[in-house]
């Protein structure tokens, strides 16, 4: 794809809400917008070059205007890595024409952008393993297709489209999409991987029960602090990247995990996440 194409897509708000977010790819766990102070290490280092790069060496240029710059810096940083929701002038706006049919997805252009994004690896090995195994503190109903949790603490793999398909699905303790129940006040650690060859995939937990709209990430609120890894880049012979993410569990309800990436949600990468009153 050429430097001009790749500007226009990454230089409109929509597609940076609803993408430049892959720097999660870093396999960094996501943290909220009142995370620490300056962020610092290779994650970050790699993020401000391929911003810098993408915006010409000018943050106000890529988004049409200097107000928007604070994305080169640490506060557009933590919010894609998982902040708790896309800033208020993001919203609203609309993907450009060449990127809205059915047959295109910026989560490949994404993939690519980011696949050399420093942080864990995990070999395709491993990744089969993640997502067949059966957590610890887990009660498995394939007739239900369901995961019950009964610990106080939780961990489990979550493998995005894995090998052997269906693809653009979950594949978590061997199942497809299963709905997931912890009980309240659950501190829960999720090890997302991306296991698409071509295609960025991310996990957000989501504040709404119902199903997301096309592009997630402008209207899909994390429904827990650190609930949400927003983008994980393509595999390379050094490994599919792996993220980690970890959040508390606090209030009952019904709510979402889905993938982030624009359209995916509609090809079936979601499923239900329900914390149960009891504790």
């Amino acid at each position: 794809m050429k430097h001009t194409r790749l500007a226009a897509v990454i230089g409109t708000a929509a597609i940076t809400a609803a993408g430049l977010a892959a720097i999660a790819g870093c396999g960094a766990t996501a943290k909220g917008p009142a995370a620490a102070a300056a962020p610092a290490g290779p994650a970050y280092s790699y993020y401000r070059s391929m911003m810098g790069r993408l915006s010409g060496g000018s943050a106000g240029s890529m988004m049409g205007g200097t107000s928007n710059s604070w994305m080169m810096g640490g506060t557009g940083y933590r919010w894609m890595m998982g902040g708790l929701a896309a800033p208020a002038w993001m919203r609203g706006h609309a993907l450009p024409g060449f990127m809205t049919g059915t047959s295109r997805d910026p989560g490949k252009i994404m993939g690519r952008l980011w696949a050399n994004a420093p942080g864990p690896r995990v070999s395709p090995g491993q990744a089969a393993t993640l997502g067949s195994q059966i957590p610890a503190d887990a009660t498995v109903s394939r007739a239900q297709h369901q995961i019950t949790f009964s610990g106080s603490s939780v961990r489990l793999a979550v493998v995005a489209s894995p090998a052997g398909g269906p693809d653009e699905t979950f594949r978590v303790a061997g199942m497809t999409d299963p709905t997931i129940v912890v009980k309240a006040g659950t501190l829960v650690t999720v090890q997302v991987v991306n296991a698409d060859p071509s295609t960025a995939h991310g996990l957000v937990i989501t504040a709404s029960g119902a199903r997301s709209s096309w592009m997630p990430m402008m209207t899909a609120r994390p429904a827990f602090t650190g609930s949400a890894v927003w983008f994980l880049g393509n595999p390379t012979s050094a490994g599919m990247h792996a993220g980690t993410i970890s959040f508390t569990a606090s209030t009952p309800g019904i709510y979402r995990y889905l993938c982030p990436v624009p359209g995916h949600v509609q090809k079936g990468m979601t499923g239900t996440f329900t914390v149960s009153g009891t504790t």
